[in-house]
């Protein structure tokens, strides 16, 4: 009997019962947890005068409320005469509302809701700003601390980066405030003032916050926003951040005997550290099509070509070649897997000097299926055979909690981020760190959005060169927060 011809029919009739599978799932595909966002109940808020807005931001734009990593190297009086501004500019808000300074700078806002026993909402920005890398200062359109006006927008660092959510929210609560609205929960606004340099404000605040027992219902920060060429969507999509990657820094320190650089030893220091390097980068993270980042894919696939939506509705099958298409850039690697990158280094101070030891540090964006103790066993064992010493360089923390892409507030922020059903809206991960991390286990829920609408390149300015945020974002920023506000402080 000849079996190769029966083989052949089994071969032929597994493949299209394959065929039939995928097509059968890819026909049935909905999106996951899709939410009727048109149906929300969304209050009306007052309306907003741009040019006043405007000019505000830009006054703000002006404090030099620079962030260095060595806070010793701050100019304080520039957050204090921030803070002065603040209360005359917006009198209604603060005659409104209470204010508590944490960490010696962190601003917290409290509106008292007439229902006290509501869980309160908050609201997070912050005032800090990164440097301008020196030596850009001439690549900017506009001066970065000028605040210029020009070309319906505002220019200057801190503009999208957080000034902007601040002064929204700020330009959002004086107008209700001013119209005589009374929030039935407690409205709470936290503006972090080193969020760029770690959060020890935010730190403080949360910590405050659990020993009074506070636990508001949820919590809105920046992170994500409208990207309006996403190219999985090809059409703009608001994507909420339901959880954030965790943050760490590896050190890594090779002890050595120093000395004369014409006379070194076998293997010198800086040689032990950059085997350990390459052998800690050489070894990354398996990327995983799992967690947050698979559901915002599995949410935007039915609005997808028909190539994603037969690989999203058959994961059994093409999930590898899933996660190569999404892994063809680095943005894209990130939602899939912990990141490591090698970001400093540091050796002997002359270059015929041996160094006594050589440093590297490496950075950590850490994927929600991680841990920082995974992390660091996994640097522990590509380093076993060589003579260096691993350990933190600063606080390492875990991935955040991945809050409800299905709450009352999830649904009201989605209502408002679709602009009636205009956009579509999907939870995200955020890969950047926010001060909200520190609300994780305090607030019920964590959210990370900007209500700005953006490309992919237009991002890049921010920490980068020419920072602005447009007029029509003013307008759309102003509006959202006091929407949210409107609707999310009376249910």
């Amino acid at each position: 009997m000849n079996r190769l011809p029966a083989l052949g029919y089994l071969a032929t009739a597994a493949v299209a019962l394959a065929a039939i599978v995928v097509t059968v799932r890819t026909v049935a595909f909905e999106p996951r947890d899709a939410l009727d966002f048109e149906s929300v109940q969304l209050a009306e808020a007052p309306g907003v005068d741009v040019a006043k807005a405007a000019q505000h931001l830009a006054e703000a734009v002006r404090f030099r409320t620079i962030s260095h990593q060595d806070s010793t190297s701050n100019d304080w009086a520039e957050w204090e005469r921030l803070d002065v501004w603040l209360e005359a500019t917006y009198p209604a808000a603060h005659l409104a509302m209470s204010r508590e300074i944490f960490a010696g700078h962190t601003l917290v806002y409290t509106w008292p809701g007439t229902d006290s026993t509501l869980a309160p909402v908050v609201l997070l920005a912050h005032h800090d700003v990164v440097p301008v890398t020196p030596g850009t200062e001439d690549d900017w359109a506009h001066p970065p601390f000028a605040g210029v006006i020009a070309d319906d927008a505002v220019w200057g660092r801190g503009s999208v980066d957080d000034k902007g959510s601040l002064i929204c929210i700020f330009e959002a609560i004086e107008s209700l405030a001013t119209s005589g609205f009374a929030p039935r929960r407690t409205v709470i606004v936290l503006s972090g003032h080193d969020e760029e340099a770690g959060g020890t404000g935010a730190h403080a605040v949360a910590e405050a916050w659990r020993a009074r027992g506070l636990a508001p219902q949820f919590a809105l920060d920046e992170g994500l926003a409208i990207v309006s060429d996403l190219p999985l969507a090809g059409r703009p999509v608001a994507l909420v951040g339901i959880a954030e990657k965790g943050y760490a820094t590896l050190r890594i320190t090779a002890p050595a005997t120093g000395g004369h650089s014409s006379a070194p030893p076998r293997e010198t220091g800086v040689e032990v550290l950059a085997k350990a390097v390459l052998a800690v980068a050489s070894r990354p993270f398996p990327m995983q099509f799992s967690g947050p980042a698979a559901d915002m894919i599995r949410t935007l696939a039915p609005g997808a070509g028909f190539g994603t939506r037969v690989a999203v509705a058959n994961t059994w099958l093409f999930e590898p070649l899933l996660i190569a298409k999404i892994a063809a850039t680095p943005a894209g690697a990130a939602l899939l897997h912990t990141t490591i990158a090698p970001t400093m280094l540091r050796g002997s101070p002359k270059a015929n000097v041996l160094p006594q030891d050589a440093t590297a540090w490496i950075n950590y964006r850490i994927a929600p299926q991680d841990t920082t103790a995974k992390v660091m066993a996994r640097a522990q064992t590509a380093t076993r055979r060589l003579k260096v010493d691993l350990a933190w360089d600063g606080p390492a923390y875990d991935p955040s909690p991945v809050s409800s892409a299905n709450s009352d507030a999830y649904r009201v922020i989605g209502a408002l981020a679709s602009g009636g059903g205009q956009v579509p809206v999907v939870p995200g991960l955020v890969t950047a760190t926010t001060d909200s991390r520190y609300l994780a286990g305090v607030a019920r829920d964590v959210y990370r959005f900007q209500p700005i609408v953006a490309s992919l390149r237009d991002f890049e300015m921010i920490h980068g060169t020419n920072e602005h945020l447009t007029l029509d974002n003013l307008r759309r920023m102003t509006v959202f927060y006091s929407r949210l506000l409107a609707t999310a402080a009376s249910r």
